[in-house]
C-alpha cells in the first residue's frame, strides 16, 4: 500500500511540475510576441502573475497584451491553486498510509507466537531467512537500513524497519513470544549487545550469533547465546574438508542443503501422546514404514545418543534426529506428536 501511495505521489509532482513549466513558458512566449518583452522580463512576469504577488506591470502592456495577461491570471492562479491542493492531499495520503501500515504491521506482528527474529539482513541473515522460508517457519527479519529491508520485502519475506539493540524494538516484534532470534549483525559489539538485550528480556529464547573475532566468542557465550557460529572459520573448514573428504562434504550438502536430492535431516519431539512412547526404535520400525532412518536421540534430560541400538527405548520428551524424504519426514513428526 505504501508503495502504491508513493508511486501516485511521484506521477502527481510530476504531472503538477510539467503543468507548471508549461504555463510559465507560454507566459513568457505570449509576453515576447505581444508586447515585445525581453525574455527575461517576460518570465518574471510570468511568475509574479501566477503567484499573485502584484508588483504591477514590468512594461506598459498592449490591449492584446492585457486580454492575454488576463487569460495567464485565471489559468495560472488556478493551476497554483491545484497544485497546492493536490501536494496537501498527496502528503496526508502518505501520512495516512504510513499510519495504517505500521497499524497493520503491528496487527501481524501481535497474532505471531513461537516465531522466529532475523536481525541484521546482511550476507548471513539472508542465508538464514532462505533456510527459515525453505522450512516453513514463522519468521520475521528486523534490520536498520532501509535498502535491505526493502530487499527483504521484494523477496517475499516480512521484515520492519528498527534497530535491534534496542529494548523497544524488540519488544515490538514480540521478542516475548517469540522462539528464538538469529543475531546476524554488522559487528560483534552490536550481537553482544543484542544478545545481552535479548536475554534480559526473554530468558528462554534460544539465541544463536554470528561472531567475525575468535575472542569475541567467550563473550558471546558469557553473556548468553546459545549458539556461536564464526563464518569465516566455518567456511575454512567446509573448504579443506570438501578437500579431504570430498564425498563426505557432498553429503552434508545432500542431506542439509537438499542439493539435488530429497533428502533432509531434522529433528522431531517425541509427545507424551504419542504410541511410541515407552517403545524401542526397533518396535516403532519407523525405518521399515517410512523409509527414515534415525541417526541419533537427543534424550529429555540433554544425552546426546548417537546411533542408537535398536532396543533404545523412546521416551516422553526426547528428541530424534532423523534423516529421510521430506514428506516421510513429516510423516514421522506427526505420528511422533499426535499419534496414529
Amino acid at each position: 500500500m505504501a508503495d502504491v501511495t508513493m508511486e501516485r505521489f511521484k506521477w502527481r509532482i510530476i504531472r503538477i511540475s510539467f503543468a507548471i513549466i508549461l504555463i510559465h513558458v507560454i507566459g513568457t512566449t505570449g509576453y515576447v510576441l505581444i508586447d515585445h518583452y525581453p525574455v527575461f522580463d517576460a518570465f518574471y512576469m510570468t511568475l509574479i502573475t501566477v503567484t499573485t504577488v502584484g508588483y504591477g506591470e514590468i512594461h506598459p502592456l498592449s490591449q492584446a497584451g492585457r486580454v492575454f495577461n488576463s487569460l495567464i491570471v485565471f489559468f495560472g492562479v488556478t493551476l497554483l491553486f491545484l497544485a497546492i491542493g493536490a501536494m496537501t492531499q498527496s502528503i496526508i495520503e502518505l501520512e495516512l498510509g504510513n499510519f495504517f501500515e505500521k497499524r497493520r504491521t503491528k496487527r501481524m506482528i501481535d497474532r505471531m507466537k513461537d516465531h522466529f527474529i532475523v536481525c541484521g539482513f546482511g550476507r548471513v541473515g539472508r542465508g538464514a531467512a532462505e533456510e527459515l522460508q525453505s522450512a516453513g517457519a514463522q519468521f520475521l527479519v528486523v534490520d536498520n537500513d532501509e535498502d535491505r529491508v526493502e530487499r527483504a520485502m521484494k523477496a517475499g519475506l516480512f521484515a520492519v524497519l528498527g534497530d535491534c539493540t534496542h529494548d523497544d524494538t524488540l519488544r515490538d516484534v514480540g521478542i516475548l513470544r517469540a522462539k528464538g532470534i538469529i543475531a546476524a549483525l554488522q559487528t560483534d559489539a552490536d550481537n553482544l549487545f543484542l544478545t545481552l538485550s535479548a536475554k534480559s528480556l526473554n530468558p528462554k529464547l534460544h539465541l544463536a550469533t554470528r561472531v567475525s573475532e575468535e575472542e569475541a566468542e567467550s563473550k558471546l557465550r558469557r553473556a548468553g547465546a546459545d549458539v556461536v557460529f564464526a563464518p569465516y572459520s566455518t567456511a575454512g573448514h567446509r573448504m579443506a574438508q570438501s578437500m579431504l573428504r570430498p564425498h563426505v562434504h557432498e553429503f552434508l550438502d545432500f542431506t542439509t542443503r537438499g542439493i539435488g536430492m530429497d533428502v533432509r535431516i531434522e529433528q522431531v519431539r517425541v509427545s507424551e501422546h504419542s504410541e511410541f512412547v515407552s517403545r524401542s526404535l526397533q518396535q516403532t520400525q519407523v525405518r521399515r514404514d517410512l523409509g527414515v532412518v534415525v541417526l541419533a536421540i537427543r534424550k529429555a534430560d540433554g544425552k546426546m545418543l548417537f546411533n542408537p541400538p535398536a532396543e533404545e527405548m523412546i521416551g516422553a520428551g526426547d528428541h530424534l534426529i532423523a534423516m529421510g524424504p521430506v514428506e516421510k519426514l513429516r510423516q514421522l513428526e506427526k505420528l511422533l506428536t499426535e499419534g496414529r
